[in-house]
């Protein structure tokens, strides 16, 4: 385990897929699939995946606090 692991993560892991609804519009499904922790000098993360996107896609955002 890193020194950033031992902190509450940064930001949260999302994979994110795009559907069309029945009544014919978009929408999205977030799913949280891991965490991600900054570099202490903000050049890069530490990121631990639970689950892989099928589509390769992983979304970053900003955690939010409980």
């Amino acid at each position: 385990m890193t020194e950033e692991t031992k902190t509450r993560p940064t930001h949260a892991a999302y994979a994110v897929r795009n559907f069309k609804t029945g009544h014919g519009t978009e929408d999205a499904s977030w799913l949280r699939i891991g965490s991600a922790w900054e570099h202490k000098d903000g050049k890069g993360f530490d990121v631990i995946l639970e689950a892989t996107p099928v589509n390769g896609c992983v979304v970053l955002r900003v955690a939010k606090s409980k």
